[in-house]
């Protein structure tokens, strides 16, 4: 891991703030403007859940960040502007959930991110 060559992007970064207890450092990795697309089994690919801006973004990480579950980093790969990261999750009770992100990233940080996720039923 580590920073990209020509990047700012930040991956140790990335992986302290997916991996810490609150979404302020993973909020502090994204543009002002970012967007957000989620699919999943609720939100299928013709309707994503879709967020636009910080305000947004903050308030989905502390609604996560909330919950009684773990967050682990599991793989990334940063080219030119774009990276793309495994993320798996588990909450108290077992239940797994694993995400997949295509990011974009502008001046190192993420100005775009497709998010596709599931999660044990």
């Amino acid at each position: 891991m580590g920073t990209a060559a020509g990047s700012a992007f930040d991956t140790e970064t990335l992986r302290r703030a997916i991996e810490g207890n609150t979404g302020n450092n993973l909020l502090s990795l994204y543009t002002d403007d970012a967007e957000i697309r989620i699919v999943d089994h609720d939100n299928q690919p013709s309707h994503p859940t879709v967020l636009h801006g910080r305000g947004q973004i903050a308030e989905l990480l502390d609604d996560i960040y909330s919950r009684d579950m773990t967050h682990k980093l599991d793989q990334c790969v940063v080219q030119g502007d774009r990276a793309a990261y495994s993320e798996s999750c588990e909450y108290a009770d077992g239940t797994r959930v694993l995400a997949e992100s295509m990011v974009t990233l502008r001046d190192g940080k993420i100005a775009d991110q497709l998010i596709i996720q599931a999660w044990d039923e």
